[in-house]
């Protein structure tokens, strides 16, 4: 498969990658990585990453403007993107021809290429892992393309702390490191927070419920928000807050945004995506997301954590 997408990559002149919305390091990691080793090794071609701008990644690297002519005569890629749903930008659609580089459990098969590969423990993993092709045709890796693929890697892994980390991460992180980019100041870029955001933090702590399932639950209201002035997205910065809390084996942030309330998802050992899917969302079996449209429904999703947890050993 990785074949294939490089024999693609080289027949078309135009390349168009996105992500996902509401982006992570490895969405913008990968999309950005993917993007300079084509134009390092295909100085030729006009290569576009393409998506909403997020301020609090734009450390790592800027988003095109691309027109709407482009997409007609051009290849996409979509990377980190487990459903169409979730694609930032649906001009993916126009494209000549699309392909999907994914990590994501499959709940959602598009594009006229897929490769999906579950045990990488990021879609970084996987560009790494694209750049053998590459490199059997020459190519070196760039400091950039490299800074870019370790932020997505650490990203994903919480620094290699995640079981989805594997001897592989570890093997593509010692060769990105050669590289020569500052580590410390990507460290310092990515987790750097603010005053607001430390002590929304402390109230978090301080407002946990643990329950007798093992099951933590935070509830995030408007007001709450509003009173810290963090946004809803820059609350996501502290999901893993309480992780090594002893006792605990899931847990859940219910933060209320407009129109919906987001259901964020953790997990020390009970799988979670499923449960993710049957609220309008998925992603990894420690690691998902979904949305209820009312805090009546919370009581739902708490009561399929808990026993969720009640039956894990």
């Amino acid at each position: 498969m990785k074949d294939i997408i490089f024999e693609k990559i080289k027949e078309w002149d135009s390349i168009i990658i996105h992500r996902h919305v509401r982006p992570d390091p490895d969405a913008y990691g990968s999309q950005g990585a993917l993007k300079e080793l084509i134009k390092t090794h295909f100085p030729n071609k006009k290569v576009y990453i393409v998506g909403e701008h997020e301020k609090s990644l734009q450390f790592l690297t800027q988003m095109d403007n691309v027109t709407d002519e482009t997409f007609a005569r051009s290849l996409v890629i979509v990377c980190d993107t487990a459903n169409r749903e979730r694609i930032d930008d649906e001009r993916y659609r126009n494209g000549a021809f699309l392909i999907k580089i994914d990590h994501h459990p499959e709940v959602d098969v598009y594009g006229d290429i897929a490769w999906v590969d579950e045990t990488a423990s990021s879609t970084s993993e996987m560009i790494c892992e694209l750049f053998i092709e590459f490199e059997k045709d020459g190519a070196q890796i760039s400091e950039e393309a490299a800074r870019l693929l370790y932020a997505g890697m650490i990203g994903d892994t919480g620094r290699f702390k995640f079981p989805n980390t594997t001897e592989r991460t570890f093997m593509w992180a010692g060769k990105l490191i050669k590289k020569g980019f500052s580590r410390e100041q990507l460290h310092d870029a990515m987790y750097e927070t603010t005053l607001p955001i430390l002590r929304l933090e402390g109230y978090v702590l301080s407002e946990l419920k643990l329950r007798e399932s093992g099951a933590g639950v935070v509830y995030l209201t408007k007001e709450t928000l509003e009173k810290f002035q963090v946004t809803s997205k820059e609350a996501a910065s502290i999901v893993n807050s309480f992780s090594t809390l002893k006792g605990i084996k899931a847990w859940v942030f219910f933060v209320e945004e407009e129109d919906i309330i987001r259901v964020r998802l953790r997990s020390k050992g009970p799988v979670i995506n499923k449960l993710a899917e049957r609220y309008h969302g998925g992603g990894h079996p420690l690691a998902s997301g979904a949305q209820v449209k009312a805090w009546e429904e919370t009581d739902e999703v708490i009561a399929e954590l808990d026993s969720l947890c009640e039956a894990y050993e």
